[in-house]
């Protein structure tokens, strides 16, 4: 039977793995597991060491390494080192209730433990995790400029690590087709002739084209630059991925946001003349879409995706027309509206009237949750 002290150190541990995934880090079954032998190895008296042995089991790409160390020291509070680790495994082992708990649910990140348990006075996790949250859930427009800077933190952060799981996801993917003999043959005959595995031909999966088109008119402008962000960050991962802005007239950025450090991307799209903050013309922007960039950009293999409110000055009847041509050519058009994060909002103007038949996914991008969601839409397509 476990020790009170090796208990608490397995609740501990637990509790830190929930904490690694809220945040960011993909922590799973098997990661949790390994988290608690590691952790068994090394024990707690050198931070340092756990803290190496940890990251090693739990990330598996540079993203993850980079974040793992604020993850950690958010969560143990830094100033206070490892004795206050040794202090939070030491007050759960006054109860023997809360050990029994422990023991038979090491495994508790995988059936949502609630936060709850951690006292107030236990360290900033808490606090960052609520905080997080709460910056995640609020609508950019009512940011503030105190929680703006933390908030561009976070959100460029997460939204990198949405589009590197797309990205894997989609590498990863597999399909069987037709038994290919000859390469089954080839590899028998180091068998001694016998055909143990089969194998097959495979079609070759073509990764999914990204055409973003953001919208920076003046009614955007509380939402503009989140979703720059939010396209730099895809581009990162995506190599197929072609980004333009418009309002009245349209402009293409994809070259801009290759750019290595998105300050260096933001400095350069101060120099588009871009029409930002001023009116909209969504259907005059897709007809210059359609004519110059349509050959190029859309097939069956492209995710069309609009960011826009869907006000417009133009002419509706044209919307609808361009909107219907790129529909017919892509796989999936998505059209995210920060509006519809209105409790009362309907989508009566013109254009999004006119534009709502052609839609295959219509959802919400008010804030950084509803930008996350994204995931979903894409993994289905």
């Amino acid at each position: 039977m476990a020790s009170p002290t090796t208990q608490g150190l397995e609740r501990t541990i637990v509790e830190f793995c929930r904490f690694a995934r809220e945040n960011g880090l993909p922590t799973g079954v098997k990661e949790s597991l390994d988290a608690l032998r590691a952790a068994e190895a090394v024990g707690i008296a050198e931070r340092e060491k756990l803290k190496f042995a940890l990251r090693a089991v739990i990330c598996s790409s540079k993203a993850d390494w980079d974040f793992f160390k604020e993850i950690f020291e958010a969560f143990w509070n830094e100033p206070q080192g490892s004795s206050r680790l040794a202090q939070r495994t030491g007050k759960r082992a006054k109860s023997s209730a809360e050990s029994d708990f422990a023991q038979e649910n090491a495994g508790a990140p995988l059936v949502g433990q609630n936060n709850s348990a951690l006292t107030e006075g236990e360290g900033k996790a808490v606090v960052g995790a609520t905080a997080h949250e709460r910056l995640k859930k609020t609508d950019f427009s009512q940011l503030t400029q105190t929680d703006l800077a933390e908030l561009e933190r976070i959100s460029l952060r997460l939204l990198q690590q949405m589009s590197l799981r797309l990205s894997r996801r989609i590498k990863n993917i597999a399909t069987h087709g037709r038994v290919d003999l000859r390469r089954t043959i080839r590899r028998g005959i180091s068998r001694g002739g016998d055909l143990i595995d089969l194998s097959f031909r495979r079609r070759k999966l073509q990764q999914l084209k990204l055409v973003i088109l953001l919208d920076v008119s003046g009614s955007m402008n509380p939402y503009s630059i989140f979703f720059v962000r939010f396209a730099y960050a895809l581009q990162k991962y995506f190599k197929r991925v072609d980004t333009f802005l418009f309002s009245t007239q349209l402009t293409e950025i994809t070259s801009s946001l290759r750019a290595r450090q998105l300050r260096d991307a933001l400095e350069s799209l101060a120099e588009h003349a871009a029409g930002w903050s001023g009116g909209t013309k969504i259907g005059d922007s897709l007809r210059d879409l359609n004519i110059h960039h349509g050959r190029r950009l859309f097939s069956r293999d492209t995710v069309f995706m609009v960011l826009s409110d869907g006000w417009d000055t133009g002419d509706p009847e044209m919307l609808a027309a361009e909107l219907g041509a790129i529909k017919r050519r892509v796989r999936k058009l998505i059209w995210l509206n920060p509006l519809l994060g209105m409790a009362d909002y309907q989508p009566i103007t013109r254009g999004m009237s006119a534009a709502l038949p052609f839609i295959d996914v219509f959802a919400p991008a008010h804030n950084l949750e509803s930008l996350l969601d994204l995931e979903m839409h894409l993994k289905r397509a």
